[in-house]
């Protein structure tokens, strides 16, 4: 996801070494934070914006969707999002007064 200066994918030690990654950890308390941990952050928002799976799996070099899949974690908005436009949708399809969809 990142390039280095010469157009380069960034190796995660290059990337820990460029941003003190180790001692920026240390001093926000998150040591269990790891670099990898990024990988899965970016394909993340990028699915949450509209980004589609295909192109995700292309971005983040997975060899197939079922990996990229495993990268995605949906946070609790994007999950009530999806139960309201599935509500909007069942309400204009059969009746304004329909079942609403919530998240337990």
């Amino acid at each position: 996801m990142f390039t280095g200066p010469r157009g380069g994918r960034i190796t995660t030690a290059v990337l820990r070494d460029a941003t003190h990654w180790d001692e920026v950890v240390s001093r926000l308390g998150y040591e269990h934070l790891r670099r990898h941990d990024l990988r899965h952050t970016g394909p993340t928002w990028m699915a949450d914006a509209g980004v589609p799976v295909h192109v995700l799996r292309k971005i983040a070099g997975h060899g197939s969707l079922t990996t990229t899949q495993r990268y995605l974690h949906p946070d609790a908005r994007s999950i009530t999002n999806a139960g309201t436009a599935l509500s909007a949708h069942l309400s204009t399809r059969w009746s304004p007064n329909g079942p609403q969809l919530r998240v337990v």
